[in-house]
């Protein structure tokens, strides 16, 4: 199977995690679509030990085919997309030999240079978009799709001296939340990347830390008529709430290391009852845990003003900074920047503004730093992926693991 036919394979499967889920793994029943699919071609494949768990997580192995002591590497990728947006019939367009010009997504979109200035990076090669009605889900199925393709030459190549190497495909990375329940002892990897970055090149190592912020604000619903001196339109204290957040840490005023809160979603509102949730992100742990308590502190301030209980407030930690726990173990890192130096590809070593399942599983003991995978526009119709990149992702697994075999 070719490295295009397997990623369409792969994209047709809707696998949207559900956000508002937070007690159960996997969010969605239709990731086990994707699980069970991926299940059956490792069996077939030929890998050891497939499993898939009761979490949904799959799993396989595939053994060392030398005696010499070489770590043992994992590779991870998520199968679930972003709830963001639709990812029901995902009808991929291949645009080969793309000319730098504009691309029709449907009827009424369109994806231009003149928005997305990478386009212009890849005129002569072979780009996947959308349709404009769904996302693609290149995030992360480009990073399933190239973990299988590299499994599928080592297979195929067993000249090609390896030590033990894990895979896994996990759910609900999308919601921060499903990575919790991988059972990092059992897989048995010394340490691990996950391939869910974007261009080629990314290498990432330092994340946010990040948490949600749950606000529910109760008030007093009257007749508008009678409301004077008794009505508190719960509404309007969050507005009050809302406007004691600083301005200038908001996400679209910040950048690079810089953290924010983002009203993220208003499930309800009405003059009894107001909910709201923010995402809080800093990469400095100290203005991480000061961003934390300045919501505290806003919510005990409304509190003392309009009554005990008006405002409250849940805090549901999701992912740390994972450098804190990488730099100890940085020729990690060092060998994925050499893999891509030898196959002429520049490493792009920055931060992410966001998070990966290597955050949670580097302090749950797996140090995993993230790779490229060759997506672009993630969650939303604007979405693509460049098959060479995808290629070049593949080869930079396949010269990591050759590297550890070389030392």
């Amino acid at each position: 199977m070719s490295l295009q036919e397997r990623f369409l394979r792969y994209v047709a499967v809707n696998t949207r995690s559900n956000d508002e889920i937070t007690d159960k793994t996997p969010s969605t029943e239709n990731q086990w679509d994707l699980a069970r699919l991926l299940e059956k071609e490792l069996k077939e494949m030929g890998l050891q030990d497939v499993t898939l768990n009761e979490k949904c997580f799959v799993t396989a192995t595939l053994p060392a085919n030398t005696d010499k002591e070489i770590p043992v590497i994992g590779f991870l990728a998520h199968m679930d997309t972003s709830p963001d947006f639709n990812g029901e019939g995902v009808k991929p367009q291949i645009i080969e030999n793309y000319d730098g010009n504009d691309i029709k997504l449907g009827k009424t979109l369109m994806l231009s240079p003149a928005e997305f200035p990478d386009l212009k990076k890849y005129v002569g090669q072979t780009l996947i978009t959308t349709d404009g009605t769904t996302l693609l889900g290149a995030d992360d199925k480009a990073g399933v799709t190239e973990i299988m393709d590299a499994l599928q030459y080592l297979l195929a190549h067993p000249e090609v001296k390896h030590g033990t190497i894990k895979v896994a495909f996990t759910p609900d990375e999308e919601i921060g939340l499903g990575i919790r329940q991988f059972d990092v002892k059992s897989f048995g990897a010394d340490f691990a990347y996950t391939l869910d970055g974007g261009p080629v090149g990314e290498i990432e190592y330092e994340n946010f830390n990040a948490a949600r912020a749950y606000i529910t604000v109760h008030g007093k619903s009257v007749h508008p008529g009678d409301a004077k001196d008794v009505m508190l339109n719960a509404q309007r204290v969050f507005f009050e709430f809302d406007r004691m957040l600083p301005e200038d840490q908001r996400p679209e005023h910040t950048e690079k290391r810089e953290g924010f809160f983002h009203l993220w979603k208003m499930p309800a509102g009405s003059v009894e009852e107001t909910q709201a949730a923010y995402l809080v992100r800093d990469h400095d742990p100290r203005k991480f845990d000061e961003k934390k308590a300045l919501l505290q502190s806003i919510t005990d301030f409304l509190n003392k003003k309009y009554g005990a209980g008006t405002v409250e407030l849940d805090l549901l930690e999701q992912y740390r900074n994972m450098r804190e726990v990488l730099e100890p173990v940085m020729h990690i890192v060092d060998i994925a920047k050499q893999a891509m130096q030898e196959l002429g590809i520049t490493p792009i070593d920055q931060p992410i503004r966001g998070g990966t399942d290597g955050a949670q599983l580097s302090y749950m003991g797996l140090p995993t730093p993230n790779l490229f995978a060759g997506g672009h526009n993630f969650h939303g119709p604007y979405e693509y992926v460049v098959l060479e990149s995808m290629q070049k992702a593949v080869d930079v697994v396949l010269r990591i693991i050759t590297l550890y075999a070389e030392k």
